[in-house]
């Protein structure tokens, strides 16, 4: 007879579920309904870069690159970063190159973090960080971000950095509220690192998905903060290729020895030809940057007027590509409920608001759209939110 006792599954996979945001995109694909929930874009990507794949891949750039990425895509990491912000980086010891920022946040805190180590994490927070932190040994301490500006209170920030804090994850502009952290909110957390001894990881993912004149500060350019952050970024979401799983890491040599170290043992490398590919995105020039700026913030604006349209109430993001709902005054159920009638009956996939935060109830009465979606898809999402008005009992 089997001991299922021996062979079960770890007790670190408890305390967590599968993704709801792809649980969400599987229930599309079952009732065809418009998928306004996972974050990747469904227009084509840009001719330069798939033309970089392309010739890499024809030139047999097909085998191993250097475990913690290529010298050109290394070097193009560093430049970008040091042009942009002012920031010298060695891609010689300050940089690896990841299976996308996904990966870099996991290899990340296993480096850094000790099992009972507490790492801060504010919520709503991107689905993955709750897990990462668990697989890592960390125990997370929350701390809320509150709508309608998703601003922290100070005193139960300082609350939460204790004698056991050893990192804090800071998501900005973030996934799933489009908040861009201002520089003096920054400076808060940098200074709290600094008092407790703290690494700030960063995941800037959408750093260039920015709106309204809002600037994004990364935490690394502050003083005294460039020897103790961790900067998380990717192509994904800049370029349009999310399928890639091309991403980085920037930290000082003494965090970058242990996260490189990680790194080869979980994936052992990235994609060489993609790589190739990601050194000539990074140089692209600031005209491509402005113009992704301007058509996300056209399908921002379009969303909204969308959603407000029909009764939604938003919470207006300064970047990123996802918009933050209100629906309690729908009176069609907690978050779970709403989103798989949304699904089912009217044909539209939204993210449930409980599956960002570590309490499910916290988020019960919010849902996330995404809008880095072709015009014709938001329009026809438009159309069938219209059948909406039926389900609603006032009406």
């Amino acid at each position: 007879m089997v001991d299922m006792s021996k062979i079960a599954c770890a007790q670190r996979t408890r305390g967590f579920t599968e993704s709801v945001i792809r649980e969400m995109t599987r229930l599309c694909g079952k009732y065809d309904a418009v998928n306004l929930s996972q974050g990747f874009p469904d227009f084509p990507a840009s001719k330069f870069v798939k033309d970089a794949a392309c010739a890499a891949i024809q030139n047999d750039v097909n085998q191993y690159a250097i475990t913690w990425g290529s010298v050109e895509m290394r070097g193009a990491v560093a430049n970008s970063f040091e042009t942009r912000y002012g920031c010298s980086v060695d891609p010689e010891t300050q940089v690896t190159v990841c299976c996308g920022s996904t990966e870099a946040m996991v290899a990340s805190l296993l480096a850094i973090v000790d099992p009972g180590d507490e790492v801060i994490v504010f919520e709503p927070f991107y689905e993955n960080y709750g897990p990462d932190a668990i697989l890592s040994g960390a125990i997370p301490r929350y701390v809320t971000l509150r709508e309608p500006d998703w601003t922290f209170d100070i005193d139960e920030l300082t609350r939460a950095f204790t004698s056991r804090t050893k990192a804090i994850i800071i998501n900005t502009p973030n996934n799933p509220t489009g908040k861009v952290f201002s520089e003096d909110e920054l400076l808060i957390l940098a200074r709290l690192c600094q008092k407790w001894n703290v690494v700030a990881i960063t995941d800037e993912i959408y750093e260039h998905i920015i709106y309204d004149d809002v600037r994004h500060v990364p935490m690394a350019t502050l003083d005294g903060m460039a020897e103790r952050t961790v900067t998380i970024n990717s192509l994904s979401k800049t370029y349009s290729v999310t399928g890639w799983r091309v991403g980085w890491v920037i930290a000082p040599d003494w965090l970058t020895d242990g996260i490189r170290k990680v790194h080869d043992f979980l994936t052992v490398g990235a994609a060489a030809p993609l790589q190739a590919a990601g050194s000539a995105a990074l140089s692209r020039p600031d005209s491509y940057y402005a113009t992704l700026k301007e058509e996300y913030q056209r399908r921002r604006d379009l969303l909204l007027q969308i959603l407000e349209t029909h009764g939604f109430v938003c919470y207006r993001p300064a970047g990123a590509y996802y918009i933050m709902s209100d629906i309690s005054h729908f009176q069609l159920g907690d978050d779970v409920t709403f989103t798989r009638r949304l699904i089912e009956d009217v044909g539209v996939a939204a993210v449930p608001g409980s599956s960002f935060y570590h309490e499910p109830r916290q988020g019960a009465t919010k849902v996330r759209f995404c809008f880095c979606k072709r015009d014709e898809t938001l329009r026809e999402a438009d159309h069938r939110l219209a059948r909406l008005k039926k389900l609603i009992p006032s009406c």
